[in-house]
Order: C-alpha cells, then sequence, then structure tokens
C-alpha cells in the first residue's frame, strides 16, 4: 500500500505559506514551480537535467498526450514516468483548456466537448470520465479535474453558467476518479473576476471534498492586476491544509505576488518557452540575447548563478548561437531560466520559512527595477 498523498503546512508569513507536499514518488516543497513538459518532454531539456536545476516534479498535458502518442500505448509500455524517464511526481492537466483553446469545429455540452485533433481533423470526445481514465493511464501522482475555462472578458451570465457546469463536471470527475490511494485529485475554482462567483464554486468544490484546490480561469486575459484583485481573496476560500495551485502562471513578478496571496503551486510555459526564442529571465529581469549590444560582451548572461549557460559560457557566446539558430542556445537558455525559476522558489520559501517575506519582496523588485548589468 503506497504512501498517502499529505501536505504539511511548516510557515506562514502574512497570507504566504511554505511547506512540503508528500508523495510516493517523493516530496514537493512549497511553494514550488512546475516546469512544463507538454508531450512527456520539457523542450530542449534531459530529465535530469531538469531535476539539476531544482525541479521537484513536472507537469504533463491530457490533451496532447491522449492524440499523441495516446495513453493507451503511454499506459502499454509502463505509464509516463517510465516513458518519459522521470521519477517524480507528476502533475497532469484535465485536457480542458487545450481543447477550448487548441482544438477545432469544438461542441460544447453536459456531456464534455467534442472536438477535431489539431494534429490530424480526428475526431474525439473528452469528457470528465474520459479525461480521470486518461490520467488514470498516464499514471498520474496528481490528476486534475476537468473543466471549462472561458476566455475574459467574459459576462458574468457567461462566466456563472460555465463555473456552474465545471462544478458538475467536478462531482463527475471525483466519482470516476474513485478511491486510488497514492494518487491525488485536484478540484479546479473557477469564476472569473467576480467574487460571489469564485465564493460559490469554492463552497460547491469543498462539499465534494478534493485533496487540493486549483485556482482556474486567471492568466487569460485578465491582466495582472485583475489576477492579483481575484488571489487577494480566492486562496482564502479554499481549505487552508490542502494545497492551492494557481495554474498557467507565469512571470517572475505574477509568480512572487501569488505566493504572497497564499498559492502554494504554479506552472508555466514560460521559460522553456523563453529560452527558445532567445529570451533570459534573471534578477535583474528578462535579457533578449538577440540583441546586438551582446556580441562582444566576455561577461557571464547573469553573475553568480551557478547554471550551464552562466558558468561555461559568455554573453557573447550565448547572442552567437540565438542568432545562428544553434539547437545549444536553446538549450542552455532554457536551463538558465528553469534555474533562475528554481532559485527565485527557494528564495521565496526560505524567506517566508524566517518571516521576512517583505524584505525578500522589496529586493526582488528593487534587483529588477535597476535593470540590467551596465554594457561595457
Amino acid at each position: 500500500m503506497p504512501p498517502p498523498f499529505r501536505f504539511d503546512l511548516q510557515a506562514t508569513d502574512g497570507a504566504a505559506r511554505t511547506g512540503v507536499i508528500h508523495t510516493p514518488r517523493g516530496n514537493i516543497r512549497t511553494p514550488a514551480f512546475m516546469p512544463v513538459g507538454t508531450a512527456a518532454t520539457v523542450k530542449a531539456m534531459l530529465p535530469q537535467s531538469v531535476r539539476a536545476t531544482g525541479a521537484d516534479i513536472l507537469l504533463g498535458n491530457t490533451y496532447h498526450l491522449m492524440l499523441r502518442p495516446t495513453a493507451e500505448r503511454i499506459a502499454n509500455l509502463g505509464g509516463l514516468h517510465r516513458f518519459m524517464n522521470w521519477d517524480g511526481p507528476i502533475l497532469t492537466d484535465s485536457g480542458g483548456f487545450q481543447v477550448m483553446s487548441l482544438a477545432s469545429l469544438r461542441k460544447l455540452t453536459e456531456e464534455g466537448v467534442r472536438f477535431s485533433s489539431h494534429i490530424d481533423g480526428s475526431k474525439h470526445m473528452l469528457t470528465p470520465e474520459r479525461s480521470m481514465e486518461i490520467q488514470r493511464l498516464l499514471g498520474s501522482d496528481i490528476v486534475m479535474a476537468f473543466d471549462e475555462c472561458p476566455a475574459l472578458p467574459a459576462s458574468d451570465d457567461v462566466v456563472e453558467k460555465s463555473m456552474q457546469m465545471s462544478m458538475r463536471w467536478a462531482q463527475r470527475s471525483r466519482d470516476a476518479f474513485g478511491d486510488r490511494p497514492g494518487h491525488a485529485l485536484f478540484g479546479i475554482m473557477q469564476g472569473g473576476v467576480n467574487k460571489g462567483l469564485r465564493q460559490a464554486s469554492a463552497e460547491a468544490l469543498t462539499g465534494i471534498g478534493f485533496d487540493g484546490y486549483a485556482v482556474g480561469g486567471l492568466a487569460v486575459g485578465e491582466g495582472q492586476e485583475a489576477m492579483f484583485g481575484v488571489l487577494d481573496y480566492a486562496p482564502s476560500f479554499l481549505p487552508a491544509d490542502k494545497p492551492r495551485y494557481l495554474m498557467g502562471v507565469g512571470k517572475p513578478d505574477d509568480i512572487v505576488g501569488a505566493v504572497q496571496r497564499g498559492i502554494d503551486m504554479m506552472d508555466c510555459v514560460l521559460p522553456s518557452r523563453s529560452g527558445r526564442t532567445g529570451q533570459a529571465w534573471t534578477a535583474m529581469g528578462a535579457i533578449n540575447l538577440k540583441n546586438a549590444r551582446h556580441k562582444d560582451d566576455p561577461r557571464p548572461l547573469e553573475e553568480g548563478c551557478t547554471c550551464p549557460a552562466c558558468t561555461g559560457y559568455s554573453r557573447a557566446y550565448l547572442h552567437h548561437v540565438v542568432k545562428a539558430d544553434e539547437i545549444i542556445g536553446s538549450m542552455l537558455l532554457t536551463w538558465h531560466n528553469l534555474h533562475y525559476y528554481q532559485q527565485l522558489m527557494a528564495g521565496l520559501r526560505a524567506a517566508i520559512g524566517v518571516q521576512s517575506l517583505d524584505g525578500f519582496v522589496a529586493g526582488f523588485h528593487a534587483k529588477r527595477a535597476a535593470g540590467d548589468i551596465e554594457p561595457l
């Protein structure tokens, strides 16, 4: 019998929290940032390289994996962990967001969503029950309930109708998930930027009962100010003894602000996607390696950084391989970005642990305001 999924809250600083999520495949230190391995790979990275950045958990994508190579094939090959050579925890999203954003010819009904694949046009039906089946076949450690995520801005009527259906789908997800020791199911709060709808959604989810709770429906076009406005109250509607996951966030300042407001887990494609487009995230802000000012600069990308890009290569070299579209440019910048994100999370955890988060956040913003190091 595997050990149970458990969240231990260790310290708080205002609304911010630090703790440990215990899973049979390893512990997750919170606040946690989850690199995104959409199609069973974090692009331009080996699994052991991702682990070396400090990541405790990866995110996989139900929609993409159900289409290619299929969940059934992955299950026959031993599950997602063995398939992608990652022995730590994996969280899989439900597929609902990608169906809404990527698929064509969608038809949304109470049953679920019928859609055409963005890959080959093949027809598929995704329901709460099918989403739970796919995530079971993948062997996910943390499974997300199936929901609908409307794009913002949207009217309260549209958001409420969507939220209510997502709550019915949450119950169906709970029923289909069943009893799976060692695996966790998270419910997803919806409600847009409407406080009353957010509270109603949280009450419905806690009435069903989940192992953790996500704040969904943000980072979908509402802007940081509106997102923080929701996070000022939404986490408090959720049980304090369960992990709180903000989906699809985000930029470093988004992450810091979310942690200040009580979020425990986040994910985003930004650090890996930026690495493939010549952008580096640093304590001084974002740096564009395509810029010609780096072409003769012998200094490291970021002073004091211990990642391979910073310890072994100059800005001039990184500029060259980015401009030449060499694969090593994507590899090095992605490694750096993921390393920076994990160092940021470690700093947040340490600051919360000693109740010095305000000072840490002030220093974070001061460095970014000062900007990149002076040119030669």
